[in-house]
């Protein structure tokens, strides 16, 4: 599963407005009548922050870790969703429980503007804790 798009990218041009729009329109068909697509699901959730509609993404990620409840990847995109919702508590949370279930690119988590939300908050610093654990577990080992 690909990991979410950043919801800060660059503006878009009209036309590429346009063109997610009638994207999100075609899945939203899909997931419609197949509402256990787990990949449409993934691709209208990433389409959805890219919008910056940011409540609806929230909605895809929060159905996604119910089909998905193993997925790193997925809890690891519920806490950004929920980071740009600005609901930290339920963000760290989501964030945990993708560490405990193996999510590692710390690089990526350490710079994703998505968590830049979370990542202000005090909650943090108790998941950056939980984080040098996990990296001098796997360093050691």
């Amino acid at each position: 599963m690909p990991q979410k798009s950043s919801a800060r990218n660059k503006k878009r041009s009209r036309k590429e407005a346009r063109d997610l729009d009638v994207k999100i329109g075609f899945l939203e068909g899909i997931v419609g009548r197949d509402p256990h697509y787990v990949e449409a699901l993934q691709i209208l959730g990433d389409h959805y922050t890219q919008r910056g509609k940011f409540g609806d993404s929230l909605k895809v990620d929060k159905r996604l870790s119910r089909l998905e409840p193993r997925n790193p990847l997925v809890f690891y995109n519920l806490a950004c969703s929920y980071s740009l919702n600005r609901e930290l508590d339920r963000a760290a949370a989501a964030l945990e429980k993708a560490l405990l279930l193996g999510y590692r690119d710390f690089n990526w988590l350490a710079r994703d503007p998505d968590l830049r939300p979370l990542r202000k908050d005090p909650i943090y610093r108790s998941i950056e804790a939980k984080i040098r654990k996990i990296k001098t577990k796997i360093n050691i080992g």
